[in-house]
């Protein structure tokens, strides 16, 4: 792991790096039930401007993107961050597409994600994607605000309402992580979604495009922040069952 931001001790700020996705907490603690937020919003915002995660007690999915942050709640409706608003588990990133292709014809999911990792030169390596234009359809979950005692994440989906979107204009952002690295994050692509008008979205589980452009950006580097709170340090990382535990709470 290595450092995404650089410091300038001559002038004391934060360069941006747009080689780095910067992870708080790992997939696994969220497994494990760890749901409280450490980190705030106000910290976050300086290591990028796109990114996607959760809140403090799962109280929602956040999607960022050109520098405006969303929280998705389980009604479907979105609200934009303030910096006091705190996350358990988030991936952050500065977006400079060096990819850029157009779709103009319905594909599914699986056809998308073929096309993709041809597109990009390894499997290796990290991505953040982006996709803005017509979507067939979007099916999106919403994680809901936890009450103490908590239960294992694939326990606390089970509750989640699904929201489906059809022929709707959006945006649509993630990232696709190495498998060697599923745990930390989500292997393979993790993505969420907000309509044109930024009223609603979710994590999405499937989808179909219509007509889309897909931007890609490699990040060969990832620094990632672990909490130092009571749940996390007494969590349960061991998962004999993550990949079970993974796919019923990705979909």
């Amino acid at each position: 792991m290595s450092t995404s931001v650089k410091h300038d001790q001559t002038t004391n700020v934060l360069k941006k790096s747009y080689d780095t996705v910067y992870q708080v907490s790992t997939m696994l603690s969220l497994l494990d039930g760890v749901y409280e937020g450490e980190t705030t919003f106000g910290d976050l915002k300086h290591h990028g401007d796109f990114g996607i995660g959760t809140f403090d007690r799962l109280d929602g999915e956040l999607i960022g993107f050109d520098n405006e942050f969303y929280r998705v709640r389980g009604d479907g409706t979105a609200t934009p961050l303030v910096d006091a608003d705190r996350s358990p588990f988030c991936s952050m990133t500065y977006f400079k597409p060096e990819i850029t292709h157009k779709v103009e014809q319905t594909m599914s999911k699986r056809e998308i994600e073929e096309l993709i990792m041809d597109l990009v030169p390894s499997e290796n390596l990290f991505y953040a994607v982006r996709f803005d234009g017509v979507f067939k359809q979007v099916k999106t979950r919403t994680v809901v605000y936890q009450e103490k005692p908590y239960v294992p994440m694939s326990e606390a989906v089970e509750s989640q309402p699904i929201f489906t979107f059809n022929n709707v204009k959006g945006t649509m952002v993630g990232f696709w992580t190495p498998m060697y690295a599923h745990g930390i994050a989500v292997g393979g692509f993790h993505l969420h979604f907000i309509d044109e008008n930024r009223t609603s979205g979710g994590h999405v589980f499937d989808y179909a495009i219509d007509n889309c452009t897909i931007q890609i950006n490699k990040k060969p580097e990832m620094k990632l922040h672990l909490p130092q709170d009571e749940g996390f340090l007494n969590a349960n990382l061991n998962r004999p069952e993550m990949e079970a535990e993974m796919k019923k709470t990705e979909g």
